[in-house]
């Protein structure tokens, strides 16, 4: 590697000491210098005339440039090897160039140029000087900063006695360094975002921005410059009224502030946790809560105040104040309307009404565990309170064709007070329909046949076939239907009774009564 070059200061002490009378050994002993550095610069002193008791009467700044290469020469030759540096590094991200090979075609070229290890300071230096990092000082509620800790937390499932490993999650302000930390089941989007939402409500407000790593939870594809983010948690920070600001791929320095604060953690939670068990998530986070509380309150180092000073007393009442709610992920799938102007909502086997126009068409239903709304080209459609009992429908009336909402009005009541309005005999009939056990829509159709005779053929008509329904206990359209096609509704009296008999008009094929009585007597 090569020699860094001696301060004018450490120089002199070098001459000093050989004028004393000090051996090379003894100098770069006494220096900690290395014996060829020693004599190099004294080779130096003696090519410029320097005797060892004339360095007093020089000032740094002569001796400099006396004995230093910082002399005309010297810097058009670095300057010459720093216009290269810029190709130099362009080159090194290329397959098959390394430094020594880029050396020896600058040698090629610049024979009076710099060996190997001054070559390799001198770029070092350059690369040091490229990656300065800036300070930052961040604004009080502009930023949280939200990570993973590599290292997982785990519990011991009572009864089974199977160890559970969590995720460490870890949230910290960027003005006071108030940290937030817990154990979640696992990185999922709904896991992490939920970890996201105890943080903001843990700090009693919500920042400007923030800033997660580029999580599959946060980011479905990273970028230097436009990341993309997975839809769910843009639509939560919205519902916080905060923005997003992933950190850069491969860009560490963007998360330093919660990346040190994981570090920190390890020692004051992990090791504080790691000679206790716990038998549950919940008992895990109470002790990671107790132990955030004492970090939160031990004061910097070398400061005598603390970050939950620090929080309450500048970065508190910047934070934006907490919506009424918490947000809720919302699951959504695309479904296609049916005939009968409903979608089915998967998760609960549940049907809900579309308005009729949109019959065929492909819809959103987008749901939390409160509502369901149902999109079309992101314009909400239909909305619904979510019920999870399957197999049953949610309908609106509006969203029915009038002849699809007579039907969807069917139901025993109904029907029931329609026969009353016709007659007590009309009434027990259709009871009676509706006390057999089918399915219920064949029973109301049943019904609206029946009921619709009155309209057809009469009033009177329909309730003398049910009261020969009710007389012969039978209680169905097939029935009512037949006596009234046949007209043997006329042969029966008011009362239920058949009316009066009518005699056989006489025909010869015909041997009537009289002729059985006289062949009784015979």
């Amino acid at each position: 590697m090569a020699g860094t070059p001696k301060s004018i200061s450490m120089i002199k002490q070098i001459l000093h000491l050989q004028g004393l009378g000090y051996g090379i050994k003894t100098i770069s002993r006494e220096l900690g210098i290395s014996k060829n550095t020693v004599k190099r610069y004294l080779r130096q002193a003696e090519s410029k005339g320097l005797p060892p008791g004339a360095i007093s009467s020089h000032s740094n700044e002569a001796l400099e440039h006396i004995l230093l290469e910082n002399n005309a020469q010297g810097r058009d030759k670095l300057s010459r090897l720093q216009q290269l540096f810029p190709d130099i590094s362009q080159k090194l991200e290329e397959t098959g160039f390394t430094l020594h090979y880029l050396w020896c075609k600058y040698k090629d070229t610049h024979p009076e140029g710099y060996q190997y290890s001054q070559f390799c300071y001198h770029y070092q230096k350059y690369r040091e000087g490229k990656s300065a990092v800036m300070h930052f000082e961040h604004e009080a509620g502009d930023k949280m900063f939200v990570d993973y800790a590599g290292k997982k937390l785990h519990y011991v499932e009572y009864g089974t006695g199977e160890i559970i490993e969590c995720e460490f999650f870890v949230s910290v302000l960027g003005r006071s360094q108030y940290t937030y930390a817990q154990a979640s089941p696992s990185q999922q989007k709904e896991d992490f975002i939920a970890s996201v939402q105890d943080a903001l409500h843990y700090y009693g407000g919500v920042p400007k921005v923030l800033v997660p790593d580029n999580l599959k939870s946060a980011v479905s594809k990273s970028s230097k410059y436009d990341p993309a983010l997975n839809e769910d948690f843009p639509d939560m920070a919205n519902h916080y009224g905060c923005g997003v600001l992933p950190a850069r791929s491969r860009r560490p320095r963007d998360k330093s502030l919660v990346e040190n604060h994981v570090r920190t953690l390890y020692t004051r939670v992990h090791a504080e946790l790691s000679e206790m068990t716990f038998f549950s998530l919940k008992e895990l986070n109470g002790a990671i809560l107790r132990c955030l509380e004492k970090h939160n309150s031990t004061p910097f180092q070398g400061k005598d105040y603390s970050r939950k000073q620090v929080f309450w007393e500048t970065e508190r009442e910047a934070l934006a104040p907490l919506p009424a709610e918490r947000y809720e992920i919302k699951k959504t799938t695309q479904v296609t309307v049916m005939k009968n102007c409903h979608v089915r909502l998967s998760d609960d086997r549940h049907y809900y009404s579309v308005p009729y126009r949109h019959i065929g068409e492909k819809v959103k239903p987008s749901c939390t565990s409160k509502e369901v709304s149902i999109y079309l080209k992101g314009e909400r459609v239909a909305f619904h309170p979510r019920d999870r009992k399957p197999y049953k429908y949610t309908t609106v009336k509006e969203h029915l064709p009038s002849h699809h909402r007579f039907v969807s009005e069917w139901n025993p009541e109904k029907f029931i007070g329609w026969a009353a309005g016709i007659s007590p005999e009309v009434k027990t009939c259709i009871e009676g329909v509706l006390s057999q056990k089918n399915y219920p829509e064949t029973l109301y159709r049943a019904c609206v046949g029946i009921l619709s005779f009155a309209k057809k053929l009469g009033k009177d008509r329909l309730a003398t076939a049910c009261r020969m329904g009710i007389r012969m206990n039978t209680y169905n359209y097939g029935f009512i239907s037949k006596v009234l096609a046949n007209n043997t509704d006329k042969l029966w009296a008011e009362g239920g009774q058949p009316a009066k008999e009518q005699k056989l008009p006489g025909h010869e094929n015909l041997r009537g009564s009289d002729y059985y009585k006289d062949m009784c007597n015979d």
